[in-house]
């Protein structure tokens, strides 16, 4: 029999659950191999200080979740991890399921596949736990529960934008959010203002909304305030979207004294403000939003797709009470309802300390990639955030973007073009956005990394004449 006692100081929760993650842990960390068997209800529940009833309870959730299994008359074992109990039985292989080494996917980096799967299934076990479980599958209002508000309110308030639940909805992650936003503040043919390089989603609903897009000039540290000005003057546009932290694709963070400027000519000039601060929480110690200088001019969103999971399609609007108003009606034409038990879910990680744990393991994962990158690339021009899942490469002269883009397919690794962030027509910057993120190994990304900085060594190789 394994001598097995779980340090349960510093887990939250229920007892039973905190037993379960505890083994959970201890298996994914190897100090319990397959085979290994654990201690009886009693002597378990002595060494603890808790009653055999949690400890059973703890058993069954850890069988439930195919850690152990139960031998009558023999004990409780560590089972065996096998190729179905890592995802696939629900038919969910990994994405991208290419052959080559996809830098092309802004996606959060996954290190630790079981934590995951403990986070959730901690998360499910406390969900249906308890009464009313099924009301959460009935219709509700549009903007969200108020339990599910108020977790968004403190979740906003983690970097510095003080916001009360009223003032908030709940979305079906950021893209719906935007889709709400524009879908009821623009009409066709009206012009938004935006940087210069922008997200391809918010190309997408351009297209999509028939509204124009015009462009505003960036350095390295985001869209620059008189350029701002200008074009409000220039273009007569009401509506402003921008990135301000880690922009997609340059990764540049905006100063605290330039979001105040920005803010501060949006208010002059009648300028509603779309903030999507998708990446606001990956700063350990995050920049006030532009919003939280503007709160009567903006619609500020939080999406936890890059913090925690994005599996969850959730997201955060957090603005004045009379744009929630106006909003309501976009929430129920395009979806009704952001999912309740999603939503359930991620209140119940920013309770019991999950979201913190899971923020932390991206941070972690994202400083590592970054690191690599670092070694990989030295020598190499790029913009990049320690704790961003991007790097914006700057391609030396007298290589183009296309035609470097091209050379790395052929070594089998695939990065993105500056074509689909262009919002002006006109030259390309010749540079490419490197995403870190979507390669599940460390060894891998380093390979793709190498084989970009091996082909820059070099000069582009002649084009093919046509004749």
């Amino acid at each position: 029999m394994t001598i097995w006692a779980p340090n349960l100081e510093e887990r939250s929760g229920p007892r039973y659950i905190a037993i379960a993650e505890a083994l959970a842990h201890d298996v994914r960390d190897g100090a319990l191999p397959p085979g290994s068997r654990l201690p009886t209800h009693r002597e378990l529940a002595r060494v603890l200080g808790v009653t055999v009833g949690t400890v059973s309870r703890a058993y069954a959730e850890a069988e439930r979740r195919g850690l152990v299994s139960g031998r009558v008359g023999c004990g409780t074992f560590v089972r065996e991890r096998g190729v179905e109990e890592e995802g696939e039985a629900f038919g969910l292989p990994d994405w991208p399921g290419t052959s080559e080494i996809d830098l092309s996917l802004n996606l959060p980096a996954s290190p630790d596949l079981a934590a995951e799967d403990d986070a959730l299934a901690s998360a499910l076990a406390v969900v249906s736990s308890r009464p009313g479980l099924g009301k959460l599958l009935h219709y509700h209002r549009h903007e969200g529960l108020p339990r599910h508000r108020e977790a968004a309110a403190e979740c906003i308030g983690r970097v510095g934008m003080n916001v009360e639940p009223r003032r908030i909805l709940i979305c079906s992650g950021s893209q719906h959010a935007l889709a709400v936003c524009f879908s009821t503040l623009t009409k066709p043919g009206e012009v938004v203002l935006t940087e210069s390089l922008t997200y391809v989603g918010m190309k997408a609903l351009a297209n999509g909304f028939h509204f124009r897009l015009h462009g505003v000039a960036m350095d390295e540290f985001g869209m620059l305030p008189q350029a701002f000005a200008a074009a409000c003057e220039s273009t007569g546009a009401k509506l402003l979207y921008c990135v301000p932290t880690i922009q997609n694709p340059t990764a540049a963070v905006m100063p605290e004294a330039r979001r105040k400027e920005i803010a501060r000519i949006a208010r002059h000039h009648g300028v509603m403000i779309i903030e999507d601060d998708i990446h606001g929480l990956l700063l350990p110690e995050p920049l006030p939003p532009i919003s939280s200088f503007a709160p009567d001019h903006s619609c500020y969103i939080a999406s936890l797709s890059k913090s925690m999971a994005p599996g969850l399609r959730i997201s955060y609007v957090a603005t004045s009470e009379e744009m929630v108003e106006r909003l309501r009606p976009g929430l129920w034409i395009t979806t009704w309802m952001a999912a309740p038990l999603m939503a359930e879910i991620a209140t119940v990680w920013m309770q019991n300390g999950t979201a913190d744990r899971m923020l932390e393991m991206r941070r972690e994962e994202a400083a590592i990639r970054q690191k690599i990158a670092a070694r990989a690339l030295d020598g190499l021009r790029y913009q990049a955030h320690p704790f961003g899942y991007h790097l914006w490469l700057q391609l030396p002269e007298p290589w183009r973007a296309e035609d470097f883009i091209e050379q790395a397919s052929k070594r089998g690794v695939a990065v993105t073009s500056p074509n689909v962030f262009v919002v002006e027509r006109g030259s390309l910057p010749h540079a490419v956005r490197v995403c870190l993120g979507a390669v599940r190994s460390r060894e891998r990304l380093a390979q793709g990394l190498e084989t970009l900085s091996q082909i820059l060594a070099q000069a582009p190789e002649p084009s093919r004449c046509v004749v």
